[in-house]
């Protein structure tokens, strides 16, 4: 049985008390298992009826072409949410690979045993359900950016519309972003060493500022 402690704070169980946790859990018949780094999670090709809650650890998100060729698409950590799209789908097949990127522990809930609120209905029950939402509503946005900086034709101009993307999210003019240069280059679907000159050219044309993850528009 997963003990409250366990549970990493995630908006899944926001606004659901600490003691309620256990409790839903259980009415979930929610199955806890084990990965070591590289082991596989969910594979492309197959139907899965339950999404993962990462308790420890995190997975990379990829998918393969026909030539064997990997495109990371994403990771998820401590308290996130992964599978829950597919898992709402009954019978729709996987597009995509979830393997550990290191030691993890993992959280399978039932979808359809949160979306079928237990009689009679427990207010931290309905409330999941509502987290839920708006989860994947979260996603479902964070998804339309991503397309509209990967559908820029250059790579300038994808590097310009997610750099000003951040920085209108942190009002401010120097800014971070969550990722090293191959996890941008990932995310913008360009390769490692184009991104590298151009944000090089970019620096010497003026545009921009950089030190590692750190940029500053001009």
């Amino acid at each position: 049985m997963i003990h409250k402690e366990e549970i990493p704070d995630s908006p899944l169980f926001a606004g659901i008390h600490p003691e309620e946790k256990e409790s839903i859990l259980k009415c979930l018949s929610a199955v806890e298992k084990k990965y070591e780094k590289g082991d596989a999670v969910f594979l492309a090709g197959t139907a899965i009826r339950s999404m993962g809650f990462i308790l420890s650890g995190s997975v990379e998100i990829s998918r393969d072409d026909f030539w064997g060729n990997r495109q990371v698409l994403g990771h998820a950590g401590s308290g996130e949410l992964f599978g829950e799209a597919y898992a709402c789908m009954p019978g729709e097949s996987l597009m995509v690979n979830v393997e550990a990127a290191e030691k993890c522990r993992i959280l399978f809930l039932d979808i359809g045993k949160i979306l079928n609120v237990c009689t009679p209905a427990c207010s931290h029950h309905n409330r999941l359900i509502h987290n839920l939402l708006y989860i994947m509503a979260k996603k479902n946005l964070m998804l339309t950016r991503k397309i509209d900086h990967m559908g820029q034709r250059s790579i300038r101009e994808k590097v310009m519309a997610y750099l000003s993307f951040e920085s209108e999210k942190q009002k401010k003019k120097t800014f971070g972003i969550p990722f090293n240069r191959q996890q941008l280059a990932d995310y913008l679907a360009v390769d490692r060493s184009a991104l590298s000159a151009e944000l090089s050219r970019m620096k010497k044309d003026g545009l921009i500022e950089f030190e590692k993850n750190l940029f500053t528009l001009l």
